[in-house]
This record gives C-alpha cells, structure tokens and sequence, in this order.
C-alpha cells in the first residue's frame, strides 16, 4: 500500500502542514496562491498513489518530481511575499528536499536495466 511509503508520509505530511500555513493567509491570497498550493500538494499524492501502483514508474516519479517545482515556486513565492513565516518556509523546505530526494531514489531504482 502506497501510505505506507516513506514518500507518501512527506508528502501527507507536506499537505498537512500547508494546509495549515494557507489558513492564515490573507483572503485574496487565500483563495488564489493558498488553494493552488494545497490542490498541488494533493496532486502530489495522486501521483505518489498512481506510480506506486504502476508497472513503469519513472515516467510517474518523473511528472511527481515536475510538480514538486512547481509547489517549491509557490512556497518560494508565499515566502517572498511575507505570506508565510521564516520557520514555515524552513519546515516546507525541509520536506520538499525529503520528497525529492525519495522519489529521485525511487526513480532510480526503477531505472531499465542495462542490456
């Protein structure tokens, strides 16, 4: 089961903690850069379900590791308009970098073998 992977429990963790950081942004915000982050995220777990269920993953882990970007750029661009704190950016960083870093080695365990 794909919840059991360290990946998803990043990538729960991240939905989790952004739903929380978006609450609190101002309501023009909110309902524009806040929604995008959290249906991102939440995206991030489709593909985190569909490639672990999938016969060839890298494409999968490829578009997860696309749309982990963009969620970085949104995080970066909360941050840089003072929309969310120093330490929320900080724990957002630190597990997109785990997300990454997971599916990078994800994807490279499932890499063609070399005939």
């Amino acid at each position: 089961m794909s919840n059991h992977l360290p990946i998803y429990k990043s990538t729960y963790e991240l939905l989790r903690v952004t739903a929380e950081i978006t609450r609190s942004m101002p309501k023009d915000y909110k309902s524009s850069l806040g929604t995008q982050i959290k249906t991102e995220c939440v995206g991030l777990v489709t593909w985190i379900y569909r490639a672990n269920a999938a016969q060839d993953k890298r494409q999968l882990i490829g578009a997860l590791l696309e749309r982990l970007q963009v969620v970085q750029l949104l995080l970066q661009l909360s941050a840089d308009l003072r929309l969310i704190s120093i330490p929320q950016h900080a724990r957002t960083i630190a597990l997109t970098d785990a997300i990454g870093r997971q599916a990078g080695g994800w994807r490279k365990a499932h890499r063609a073998p070399v005939v």
